[in-house]
C-alpha cells in the first residue's frame, strides 16, 4: 500500500474530528456580551483541542514524508492513532462543559496520554520496517520532547485531582512544546540527496 492514501485517510479523519469539535460550540440566545460568558470554558478548550490536532496533523505529515512504504503493523498503528485523536471531541466537550472540572479534566489528559502514546508506537512501526539506520530513525534520535511529553500528561491527569489550574497549565505547556513544527525530519531529509528507488 502507498503512503499516499494512508495520508489522504488520516487527513480525512483529522478534518472530521476538527468539525465535530467546532460544532460543540452552541451559538447563544441573545446579542450581548453576557451571553458569551458562558461558552468561554467551551471556548477555551476547543482552542486547546484544534493546537494539539493540528500539533498531530503537522507531525504525522512530517513522519509520512519520511516513509517509504506501508506495512500491515504501520497501517494498524495509524489507526491506533486516529482512534484516540477521534476521542478528541467528546473529551474536549466534556471538559468544557462542565468548567474543567477534576474528572472531565483527567479523562482528557488521559486521552492526550492515549494519543501520545499510540503516535510513539506509530514511530515504531515505521522504524521497524524500514530499520534502524533509516532516515527516520536518524531524525528521531533520543527524541527527547516524545519522552517528556507523556509523564507530564501523567502528572497532570494526577493534579487534576489536586490543583485544576495547575492541570490544565501542564496541558498548555505540552502543546507550547510542540506548537513549533518539529524539524528534525526535515533537517535529515534535507541533508541526503533524493534517492529512486522509494525507500528512504
Amino acid at each position: 500500500m502507498g503512503k499516499n492514501r494512508l495520508e489522504a485517510f488520516s487527513d480525512g479523519v483529522i478534518a472530521i474530528i476538527i468539525t465535530i469539535m467546532v460544532l460543540e460550540l452552541r451559538v447563544p440566545h441573545g446579542e450581548d456580551l453576557a451571553t458569551l460568558l458562558p461558552l468561554l470554558p467551551v471556548f477555551l478548550s476547543y482552542v486547546l483541542s484544534f493546537v494539539y490536532v493540528g500539533i498531530y496533523w503537522n507531525n504525522h505529515h512530517h513522519l509520512l514524508h519520511a516513509t517509504g512504504r506501508i506495512n500491515g503493523l504501520t497501517l494498524w498503528a495509524n489507526l491506533h492513532l486516529l482512534f484516540w485523536l477521534s476521542l478528541f471531541p467528546f473529551a474536549t466537550g466534556w471538559m468544557g462543559e462542565n468548567h474543567f472540572a477534576a474528572l472531565p479534566s483527567a479523562l482528557y489528559g488521559g486521552v492526550l496520554l492515549m494519543a501520545a502514546i499510540a503516535y510513539w508506537l506509530l514511530q515504531r512501526a515505521i522504524i521497524a520496517a524500514h530499520g534502524p539506520g533509516s532516515r527516520l530513525a536518524r531524525a528521531i534520535g533520543s527524541d527527547l520532547k516524545g519522552k517528556i511529553s507523556p509523564l507530564l500528561y501523567a502528572l497532570a491527569i494526577l493534579l487534576s485531582w489536586v490543583h485544576g489550574a495547575i492541570a490544565h497549565s501542564i496541558y498548555v505547556i505540552v502543546a507550547l512544546m510542540w506548537l513549533v513544527p518539529d524539524r528534525r525530519i526535515e533537517r535529515v531529509l534535507d541533508s541526503e540527496p533524493p534517492r529512486h528507488t522509494g525507500h528512504p
